[in-house]
């Protein structure tokens, strides 16, 4: 959540951090604002709102300082306001904060800032109180403050009389730094960064960080300096652009080939699994008798793909765990028990305290993300990097398809290191999953008749999608899809589950897209089709069928290549992305900012 830059250097920040927070409105967009440092003074400028009001509102001004904070915002606690929103000032201080302070109210009392205080924010607490005990010792007030601190947060900091330098700090809440011959950068996200290098550190916690023109010093509580680890990007600056495309979850949509591709053929050797490079031992698989599967949202759907394919292939149990859910419960996993983790972003709160309650408990752990050096990756036991690149609509699309893809690289590599599939076997389905960029590229080619489909959904008020087994789980990311960027309410039923209660819903030209690629339970999911069809259902038919015969199954048919059963995952999931990517579209809606929505979930 909320998006925060900070640059220092030797050429105008203004542009620097509006350019930044561009790049960074995906966490964030219900308000913007600037701080700027020059000649001892503070020029502070704030708007709800998107980041292009405020831009409007800094265009006119003449702003030559070359050190400055900026922010966007997504509301926790305090509503939309322009006083709500970061930076916020004390005093000498200007801070803009990402994360929850748990205890601020008690903070108010205690060191009593009722009368300080002007918004509704948990932030400017934080500021408060470190201008209550700064004394020209910018480290002695961080360190006091941030002792005081419950909760996650990521600060960064100007002090009125320290001209040209920021300071910064966090707990969990993710920040990532650089420094080059035009200064020093600091953010939340690597796309703010990606502009002035392909080289950054991941901000360690606890430790402080002090940018200037010249470079950053990193120190932890004690003093002492700290040398980062320096990561490299693998992407450039084109890859968070949207490259002619309306909407960057077009984009990523059509990028799911080469992302796919990117992350499973690295991992190829001799057709088979190879994860030596990842540093993932054998033993991990050998000593497990049963997987747990953590995750939040669109990353948990892509487990339960996981959970489909390794339970109906290998015979071995796994539990899929909303990770909100996992952290307050007391799991049944012991230390043969493999715990995956699924994150895009390797930062989601709840899915990195799961993380820790299961190694606590004695499991291993392997975590899937797609942000190098992020705090998931860097406290899981083992970690597979999907290699999507950076994706920057709320939606997820290619990261979503990725997990996916690793969750089929992990099912095959459990199964050959178990002795439970041949190395013939093992080829045969790498060989298959090596295929599916081509069957996704082939699946693009129906999208205008996907977008005429759109065209009778977004009228409607509700939408329903049926499956059974594997399109049951696709069905259910299909619904949170069009609920997230179409606002249709919608939502996802096991086929067979119609007649007990869901069909009661099911009225005159009410959507119903129906899933029909399992040919094990083909036949049923057809009768099922043909219960919400003679009820008035408006159907769309996914399915492998060359063409439909019968005019009384369905309305619209789209076709998926043909294909093995267990595979069909990746074509229909690219058609599921379309219908709600139209859906949004024909509405005039924003599909890449979907309101109330950001992108990383770091806080709970």
């Amino acid at each position: 959540m909320c998006g925060i830059i900070g640059f220092t250097g030797v050429i105008p920040a203004k542009d620097v951090i509006i350019n930044g927070l561009e790049q960074l409105e995906y966490r964030g967009y219900d308000s913007a604002g600037v701080a700027l440092l020059s000649d001892g003074d503070i020029i502070l400028r704030k708007r709800t709102g998107k980041v292009a009001e405020l831009k409007k509102l800094c265009e006119a001004e003449d702003m030559p300082a070359t050190c400055g904070i900026g922010h966007t915002r997504w509301a926790t606690h305090g509503g939309v306001t322009d006083t709500n929103a970061h930076p916020h000032r004390c005093g000498k201080v200007v801070l803009i904060h990402n994360g929850i302070i748990e205890n601020y109210r008690e903070l108010i009392v205690e060191y009593g800032l009722q009368d300080t205080i002007v918004s509704e924010t948990d932030s400017e607490v934080v500021a408060a109180l470190i201008d209550k005990f700064y004394e020209d010792d910018p480290y002695k007030a961080i360190k006091q403050v941030v002792k005081l601190l419950s909760g996650a947060f990521a600060l960064c900091i100007m002090f009125q009389d320290i001209p040209g330098k920021i300071f910064a700090i966090r707990n969990v809440s993710p920040m990532v730094a650089t420094s080059c011959e035009k200064g020093s950068v600091i953010a939340s996200d690597l796309t703010a960064l990606i502009a002035f290098s392909k080289e950054y550190f991941v901000v360690p916690e606890y430790h402080i960080l002090t940018l200037s023109k010249d470079g950053i010093d990193v120190t932890d509580l004690k003093g002492k300096e700290v040398k980062p680890n320096i990561l490299t990007v693998n992407w450039d600056i084109t890859s968070a652009q949207k490259g002619g495309y309306p909407f960057f979850m077009l984009k990523e949509i059509y990028e799911q080939p080469d992302a796919i591709r990117n992350t499973v053929v690295p991992r190829i050797s001799e057709g088979l699994p190879d994860f030596s490079e990842d540093g993932v031992d054998d033993a991990v698989f050998e000593n497990c008798t049963n997987v747990m599967v953590v995750a939040c949202g669109t990353a948990m759907h892509a487990g339960m793909v996981g959970k489909q394919l390794i339970e109906r292939k290998l015979r071995i149990p796994v539990n899929v765990e909303i990770a909100s859910e996992f952290r307050y419960k007391d799991p049944i996993i012991d230390e043969h028990t493999l715990t995956i983790v699924l994150s895009q972003s390797g930062e989601t709160i709840d899915t990195l305290e799961a993380l820790k309650l299961a190694k606590s408990k004695g499991s291993k752990v392997l975590s899937i993300v797609n942000v190098k050096g992020s705090t998931i990756a860097r406290e899981s036991d083992y970690v597979l990097y999907t290699h999507a690149g950076p994706e920057i609509a709320v939606a997820s699309t290619k990261a979503y398809t990725v997990q996916v893809s690793a969750m089929y690289l992990i099912t095959c590599k459990l199964g050959l290191v178990k002795n439970i599939l041949s190395k013939k076997e093992a080829k045969e389905f790498i060989t298959k999953l090596m295929n599916t960029p081509n069957v996704i590229e082939e699946t693009l080619k129906n999208a205008n008749n996907i977008k005429r489909i759109a065209n009778h959904i977004k009228l409607a008020p509700d939408a329903f999608y049926i499956g059974r087994g594997l399109d049951y789980v696709m069905s259910l990311e299909a619904a949170l899809k069009l609920k997230e960027i179409s606002y249709v309410h919608a939502e996802a039923y096991a086929a067979g589950e119609l007649k007990h209660g869901t069909i009661a819903l099911i009225t005159e030209n009410v959507p119903v897209i129906a899933l029909a690629t399992q040919e094990d339970v083909y036949a049923k999911v057809i009768s099922n089709i043909r219960e919400v069809k003679a009820r008035g259902a408006y159907v769309v038919l996914i399915s492998m069928d060359e063409e439909v015969h019968d005019d009384k199954i369905c309305d619209k048919h789209i076709r998926i290549p043909k294909l093995d059963a267990e595979f069909t995952a990746f074509a229909t999931a690219v058609i599921l992305q379309l219908i709600a990517y139209y859906t949004s579209e024909a509405k005039g809606l924003d599909v890449d900012k979907p309101r109330n929505l950001a992108k990383s979930v770091t806080v709970e």
